[in-house]
């Protein structure tokens, strides 16, 4: 039987032996922390903190009025170094709260653990959410409590997990659904207490044979609705078109939210935090992160708090076994090369991967051959080499009415064209033009 797929996409080496069977082992350092006061679409946060004052566990640091935004919350206990600008994974310059550790890691969070959800309104779950500090684990950093507030005319008919990490090297999504079950299937019956008329679908791709195991043994245990449907291995699977697609055979109009074809998508690590806040009143104060590569000494998955620095996570991995030529936030498709080590990870940082000269190697861009393989590629039913050419010659109007800001930037053209064209770089440049003129004509 042919498992969901959607048009279109590729088949890189999925390159997880590496931490696939690596268990998530705890990190507690100490030291200095840092928590840019972005790690969310939306408004940025002003510190609620000054210098010197002393923080705990769970207390909130930073926060905003805006709708679209989310609390940063204090991952470790200890007193406010400063409030100055730093450097962050992304390579911009924010500004952080910075907090020297104690090394007691003594709990202040203000939350409060509910036995049963069920005896909570929907709109108090949504506040919770809010106050925990929830956004979009999968990458996108969507605060949650905004997506759990769509408008009411739009009926959720589908609640649906991601648990396909598409991403190659990457495996902190499936040792978190091999590990902890329970409070992701816990997360998505909250979604589903929210929207009583979803369906909860869990989608993980078929290479992860044992989280599906784990998962539907538990969905079994439960007496639950919702259900795990394995997809077909293939990259992008993970995005969230392409998810929608796969589960309810609908397209998302350009331009239009999942709300609007009744479908709300949720990360798996999303979910586990949706039940840790409202079950056990526990903030997002740590991520799962995959440390890996082919010049990691010994490449784990790590849980740590927020804050915690790259640096510092490379060490708890091994450190380089040789310099490397490239390490970036993220997997190897979408991820972002960094420009120093000496940043902190942020709720959206999935993994850091360190690349040998040989796997980054860089290629010399030649002419277009008109093969058509990037157009094949795309998940997205685009011409890449068109808008390669358009933006280029920086005809950004012409980029927009070809549809170059669908671009989800997932790096297929770049990977299959046989003439080395930065492609997904033209793409994400000219996403980039069309916004500076919208501006500039406002």
């Amino acid at each position: 039987m042919s498992l969901p797929t959607f048009k279109g996409g590729i088949h890189p080496s999925d390159s997880k032996a590496l931490t696939s069977e690596k268990g998530i082992e705890i990190l507690r350092p100490s030291g200095e922390f840092v928590y840019p006061m972005s790690q969310h679409i939306g408004a940025p946060c002003s510190p609620t903190v000054k210098k010197g004052d002393r923080v705990l566990v769970g207390q909130k640091i930073g926060d905003a009025e805006a709708f679209v935004s989310a609390p940063i919350l204090a991952s470790v206990s200890g007193k406010v170094k400063d409030i100055a600008t730093r450097m962050t994974i992304s390579g911009a310059i924010e500004q952080c709260v910075i907090v020297e550790g104690d090394g007691e890691f003594e709990n202040g969070t203000t939350l409060v653990p509910h036995d049963d959800f069920r005896s909570l309104a929907p709109k108090e779950c949504i506040g919770i959410v809010r106050e925990a500090g929830i956004v979009g684990a999968g990458g996108a950093t969507f605060p949650t409590h905004v997506k759990l507030s769509p408008p009411p005319d739009k009926r959720i008919r589908w609640i649906i997990v991601n648990g396909a990490e598409c991403e190659p090297f990457l495996n902190c999504d499936n040792r978190l659904m091999l590990e902890h079950p329970e409070p992701v299937i816990g997360g998505l019956e909250i979604c589903m207490h929210i929207f009583p008329e979803a369906s909860g679908i869990i989608a993980v791709e078929r290479n992860k044979p044992e989280a599906i195991a784990r998962l539907e043994a538990e969905l079994s245990g439960r007496g639950s609705k919702a259900s795990v449907m394995p997809h077909a291995v293939k990259y992008p699977q993970g995005a969230e078109k392409m998810l929608i697609y796969t589960v309810t055979g609908q397209e998302i109009p350009p331009g239009a939210l999942p709300a609007e074809v009744g479908c709300l998508v949720m990360n798996v690590r999303t979910l586990y935090h949706i039940w840790q806040a409202i079950t056990n009143g526990v903030p997002v104060t740590e991520r799962i992160v995959s440390v890996t590569g082919d010049v990691i000494a010994e490449p784990k998955n790590i849980q740590a708090p927020l804050g915690t620095s790259v640096r510092t996570m490379i060490d708890a991995a091994g450190g380089f076994t040789e310099d490397p030529a490239k390490v970036l936030a993220g997997g190897p498709m979408m991820g972002i090369s960094m420009r120093s080590i000496d940043v902190p990870i942020v709720k959206g940082t999935s993994g850091i991967l360190a690349l040998s000269a040989a796997s980054a190697r860089k290629f010399t861009e030649t002419n277009c051959i008109r093969c058509g393989r990037c157009i094949t590629a795309c998940p997205m039913g685009l011409q890449p080499s068109l808008l390669d050419r358009v933006v280029r010659l920086r005809e950004y109007a012409e980029f927009e009415a070809s549809g170059g800001m669908n671009c989800i930037e997932c790096g297929c053209c770049s990977y299959i064209c046989p003439a080395r064209r930065h492609i997904t770089q033209a793409c994400r440049d000219g996403k980039a033009g069309v916004m500076a003129a919208r501006r500039k004509s406002a």
